[in-house]
């Protein structure tokens, strides 16, 4: 079954949101453009998920470019996040990220907004980059992942087409989200003797936040200082 990489995402984003066992992410997965060509939403990128409802059934699949996950496979984020892999690992944890955000709240009979799901995705890159860089000893990783998520990224308009402003408003809101995560972390690092209460609470609020709809995650993010 191909590409260790995405299983290791799914696994860490479930312990991170201590989510129940969810379907195999690999199992949904499409790494052949060609494989698109009947699919009337495909979109130019690397990445995307492919939705389907029929009444009460919703099907699923991923696709994933098999460039990306090749690279992944030679240089896994797991034993090393840094610039050669940051493209790849945002690419793939984005995929895996949309997939389960979207089963979690399928299971629980919860409607998914576009904007929420890609908010979503942009928190969990940035909670999940920042847990690997901390694990491998990178100690400025929550102002220098930030910048790259958030201050650096942009939106291209001709991949995002009529969505950019909605790709802008979901990167806008989970910067302003994750600074707040940055700082907490922070406040971890410099506080050993209360490190592990401090985790605890960041990991509750995190979960928390996971299972928020799109108008209190929103309304949350406005009232932060």
């Amino acid at each position: 079954m191909p590409n260790a990489t995405l299983t290791s995402l799914q696994e860490a984003l479930a312990e991170i949101y201590d989510l129940p066992a969810q379907p195999d992410v690999r199992d949904f997965l499409l790494t052949s453009r060609a494989a698109l060509s009947h699919v009337a939403q495909a979109r130019a990128g690397d990445e995307q998920l492919i939705v389907a409802e029929d009444g009460d059934t919703l099907s699923m699949a991923l696709y994933i470019d098999a460039a990306v996950l090749a690279r992944l496979e030679h240089r896994d984020p797991f034993d090393a996040l840094d610039a050669t892999n940051l493209a790849d690992y945002l690419t793939a944890a984005e995929g895996v990220s949309h997939f389960m955000y979207l089963a979690w709240n399928a299971g629980h009979d919860k409607p998914v907004t576009l904007l929420e799901l890609e908010l979503q995705a942009e928190v969990d890159k940035y909670v999940l980059g920042a847990w690997l860089l901390r694990a491998q000893g990178a100690g400025r990783f929550p102002r220098e992942l930030h910048r790259a998520l958030f201050e650096r990224a942009h939106v291209d308009p001709c991949l995002a087409g009529e969505r950019a402003g909605l790709y802008r408003a979901a990167s806008r809101y989970a910067g302003r989200y994750c600074r707040r995560v940055a700082s907490r972390l922070e406040r971890v690092r410099r506080r050993a003797s209360a490190a592990h209460a401090a985790s605890r609470e960041l990991l509750a609020e995190l979960r928390r936040f996971y299972r928020w709809g799109n108008a209190k995650k929103l309304a949350f993010i406005e009232r932060l200082a």
